[in-house]
């Protein structure tokens, strides 16, 4: 196998969403892909627009008005400090919908949970009293704030 990449299904906007999330992200890229010179008979435009998330292969598809995303699948992006939680949250919203709890909804319609690399760590820690005072704080949040978190776990 050669890995496993991500499809997201468009209705014509294939090629500005890929923009759009390659504009999100620090590392990420628009790479030459196979497939990428099919374009609809009808119309001309791309059947597909790739793009490279921190590594992560994207394909956006202009598959047509038939399916919409749905919250039931998200993308979870662990960020190694608040600082890329702010940058990658507030690109991200941009023409979406904040949620709870690290989620939000892009203007396409695809859920992101976009969090601190360490919240996991504060929630699997073996002090459950701890734990469940992090738990609690971030469900009272929208964005992670990790300084938050780590004065609940504190106490």
């Amino acid at each position: 196998m050669s890995g496993i990449d991500t499809c997201l299904w468009f209705d014509g906007q294939a090629e500005e969403a890929a923009d759009f999330y390659v504009a999100a992200f620090r590392a990420a890229g628009r790479p030459a892909q196979r497939g990428e010179d099919m374009r609809w008979p009808e119309d001309g435009r791309p059947l597909i627009a790739t793009a490279v998330l921190d590594g992560h292969t994207v394909i956006c598809l202009n598959g047509g008005p038939q399916y919409r995303p749905t919250p039931a699948v998200s993308f979870s992006v662990a960020c190694g400090s608040q600082e890329e939680v702010d940058a990658l949250w507030s690109a991200l919203l941009e023409g979406g919908e904040p949620m709870a709890c690290g989620w939000l909804t892009d203007r396409y319609g695809f859920s992101w949970q976009v969090f601190p690399r360490r919240l996991p760590e504060l929630l699997r820690d073996p002090d459950r009293a701890k734990a469940g005072r992090v738990m609690t704080t971030m469900q009272a949040m929208v964005k992670i704030d990790l300084a938050a978190l780590e004065r609940a776990a504190e106490g």
